[in-house]
């Protein structure tokens, strides 16, 4: 295993991590299999976003009597309230979140104490500006965490952290699909692969700035969403129309500036073993370059690309986001809490499609839209679908 430097931190970190989120779905016996296996390749950094009791209890008990080996990334700012996570600011649900993870992981401090998922403008204010922040910096005072990190989606955001100040480090999501994408202030549409209608050109200025400010500034990346939730792997799910391996994936990352170590989900020892060969892999395991180049404009019939071309809608569904929801929901064998939460949040959902159609007379896809909205319903929603139609 390989380690570097997570910029002014001075953390030496595997470049290949944890990322725990697929951790939820397991049992203790399971989970530990997979961190002991992590230990044992040499994987030394792990982040726990989840704010799910039972993750964070299964985490503890791996790492027991271990916990020197181990460079943790914590959230603050994630919280479980009447049975599901909610991102939130409030102290009053922050604080006993934050102490709830430290007891369940058996551990006095955080190596990484992580401003949670600021995506937003909006996000930043509440983060930055006002008792959220007073404690954070409390909490780094008295060496309950021992560097401030922050998790992002948005480079815009990324890069007010970049320049900051306060924050050392980023958990930010990169891959080659995601490079290709404008800064925007909806985490949604960074999963918009209609970006690349007009081919592959290259990494998107802003996204490329962030790299270099971060390279510059001495704040190092620790990367999510490295495999883009497994969808890179399969020609007709990418948007590039051909498969990325994980090894390709993970080259691509970890040859971005200021980029330190991608937090990887593992359901399995095996996997930890797919993602670890990337240390021993030949280069031409490793050409993502040349399987880009080589890929096709457009391998989107039937699918959508939330171009946005179906709108409008009578009942003012926004269609293209649903769709991109029910995408992310069914990557997972489990629909992952981030994508519930968002989903929540649509004042207009998949349930009150009143199946008229218009929408795919507008697609160029042919993606029967109608379908996608029931099959979402049913899904999110907990709707039965529908019977079919004599």
């Amino acid at each position: 295993m390989n380690y570097r430097k997570l910029g002014r931190t001075g953390l030496m970190v595997s470049e290949i991590g944890l990322g725990g989120e697929w951790l939820e779905r397991h049992t203790t016996e399971e989970c530990k299999a997979v961190i002991d296996c992590c230990e044992e390749q040499g994987i030394n950094i792990l982040d726990c976003w989840m704010s799910e009791p039972n993750v964070r209890s299964n985490i503890g008990k791996a790492i027991a009597g271990k916990r020197e080996k181990w460079i943790i990334q914590g959230h603050i700012g994630s919280t479980w309230q009447k049975g599901q996570y909610v991102r939130t600011r409030d102290l009053a649900q922050v604080k006993p979140a934050f102490e709830d993870l430290l007891q369940r992981l058996g551990t006095d401090y955080i190596d990484l104490g992580m401003i949670h998922f600021v995506d937003k403008e909006e996000d930043w204010e509440l983060a930055f500006h006002g008792p959220f922040l007073d404690y954070v910096k409390e909490l780094k005072a008295a060496g309950t965490i021992r560097h401030i990190g922050m998790s992002t989606h948005n480079p815009a955001m990324a890069k007010k952290a970049a320049e900051s100040g306060i924050v050392e480090m980023i958990l930010f999501s990169v891959n080659p699909a995601f490079d290709m994408m404008p800064p925007n202030d909806d985490l949604d549409n960074y999963f918009a692969f209609d970006a690349y209608g007009d081919g592959l050109g290259g990494i998107d200025p802003q996204r490329s700035e962030v790299y270099q400010v971060c390279e510059g500034n001495g704040v190092g990346i620790t990367v999510m969403k490295g495999y883009a939730g497994g969808r890179l792997f399969q020609a007709e799910t990418s948007p590039f129309g051909v498969a990325l391996t994980p090894v390709q994936c993970l080259h691509y990352a970890l040859t971005r500036p200021a980029v330190c170590s991608v937090m990887v989900g593992y359901d399995t020892p095996e996997q930890v073993m797919e993602a670890v060969h990337y240390e021993t892999a030949t280069m031409e395991e490793k050409d993502y370059a040349t399987v880009l180049a080589g890929a096709p404009r457009h391998a989107y019939m039937g699918q959508c690309t939330y171009c946005g071309h179906c709108k409008p809608c009578p009942v003012d569904i926004d269609i293209a986001m649903v769709n991109k929801y029910y995408d992310l929901a069914t990557m997972q064998q489990s629909v992952p809490g981030s994508v519930k939460d968002h989903y929540r949040q649509m004042k207009v959902t998949a349930k009150d499609c009143i199946g008229c159609r218009s929408c795919e007379s507008r697609c160029p896809f042919g993606v029967k839209i109608t379908q996608r909205m029931a099959k979402t319903a049913a899904l999110l929603d907990r709707l039965p679908l529908p019977q079919k139609r004599a």
